[in-house]
């Protein structure tokens, strides 16, 4: 039997509002406090600086990088296209100029942060500002809300880095932040609300999740805690997948492991995977505010991260499974009725990131931490395939979390 039941999607051109503004969390904004902190880049500066392992491996991987060079040119567009080529945008697709653009931003402003020479800086300001000052509008079918939720994230992430650099003019900053404000976030949000007049289980969860994770780096980037607030309450008890109680569809004891199935287990294991570097990457930015949603409902991401783990990192694992299906699946999705194989193993380079945060708190990960050993030292854009899948996150995590 299906898992999930859920509500009919708001009508196409419903207007959506700005989420209640009163805080209910805790939020301390003491930047940098996104993905990174300033305590985060004085110990991997100190450890890279004394060639101690991991940190100088994943540093090896970084400056190797092409992404990370200071001859990188930006190509920003004025129309930023991701599903083209229907009938909602008869033009082509251009996305991939904004997930290599953006990589190379935040590539550049961690060997910033890490070497103190202001020309990476420099580079990536100049990639941040073009974007600002050149791209009007975010296009395409449903995928756009993709665009919306990786790219998003990942440009307030870059230039959260590079907030403290004197190089940036304020004004500039300021136009950064009314573009990400203005552009990225009312199009996260609008999917957030309603789901593409879909009903509220019909995109996977890292549709949600994704630009869930553009609402808070938007709000962290323009310290705006009403933003940041939506965002942590949507993972609680937000009405799609990205809700955490509907991410983990059951949460399995086998032999006393905790295991907690993903909605996107049944589909195949590129996206299962892909949600655990979204959640890892919102749980992260989260914690750097002061809430800690890792711990959330006796570690439950864990339990998730597990799962997935679990059954990608050694085909000789194996997993329990539930049948579940969405909203749609009378009509448009089959019901899963087992894990699926397609794209067992694919990597990601996201596991650290999980792995040190538990291994902090003396959690065992244990699963987790195979697949963090198994990609380790993690590269970021560039590293894993040319296409869009290889730059769904920002990486770096052996550089960037080893404890």
């Amino acid at each position: 039997m299906g898992l999930v039941a859920c509500s009919k999607g708001k009508n196409a051109g419903e207007p959506v509002v700005d989420p209640d503004p009163t805080p209910t969390e805790t939020i301390t904004l003491n930047h940098p406090c996104m993905l990174h902190t300033a305590a985060d880049f004085a110990l991997v500066k100190t450890k890279v600086e004394a060639n101690a392992q991991p940190w100088k491996a994943g540093y090896d991987v970084l400056t190797a990088s092409a992404y990370a060079n200071v001859n990188y040119a930006p190509n920003a567009v004025v129309k930023l296209v991701r599903g083209g080529g229907s009938k909602e945008e008869p033009d082509p697709d251009n996305y991939g100029n904004a997930y290599r653009d953006v990589a190379a931003a935040y590539q550049l402003a961690l060997r910033w942060k890490i070497t103190g020479d202001d020309s990476y800086a420099a580079k990536a300001v100049l990639i941040l500002n073009t974007w600002a000052s050149t791209c009007t509008s975010i296009s395409g079918d449903s995928n756009k809300f993709l665009a919306s939720g990786i790219y998003g994230y990942q440009f307030a992430n870059a230039a959260e880095i590079l907030r403290d650099y004197s190089g940036w003019a304020p004004a500039d900053f300021t136009k950064f932040k009314t573009w990400m404000v203005n552009l990225w976030y009312p199009l996260a949000l609008d999917f957030l609300e309603r789901h593409n007049g879909a009903c509220d289980s019909h995109y996977w969860a890292n549709w949600d999740i994704a630009n869930m994770n553009t609402v808070l780096a938007i709000g962290i980037l323009a310290d705006d805690k009403s933003k940041i607030n939506y965002a942590i309450q949507y993972f609680k008890k937000g009405i799609g997948t990205g809700n955490i109680d509907h991410a983990v569809v059951y949460r399995h004891n086998v032999n006393g492991e905790d295991l907690g199935q993903c909605q996107e287990s049944g589909r195949d294991q590129g996206h299962a995977t892909l949600v655990i570097s979204l959640f890892g990457s919102f749980c992260q930015m989260a914690y750097n505010v002061g809430v800690d949603l890792f711990a959330y409902e006796n570690n439950k991401v864990l339990a998730m991260c597990e799962y997935v783990a679990k059954y990608n990192v050694n085909t000789a694992y194996s997993v329990p499974f539930v049948p579940y299906k969405n909203c749609d699946a009378a009509s448009l999705t089959p019901e899963h009725t087992m894990v699926s194989t397609a794209e067992r193993g694919t990597l990601r380079p996201s596991w650290e990131l999980i792995y040190n945060h538990y291994r902090a708190k003396g959690v065992t990960a244990k699963y987790s931490q195979e697949f963090a050993e198994k990609v380790r030292p993690e590269g970021g854009g560039g590293n894993y395939g040319p296409n869009s899948g290889g730059f769904d996150q920002l990486g770096f995590g052996t550089l960037m979390y080893s404890k």
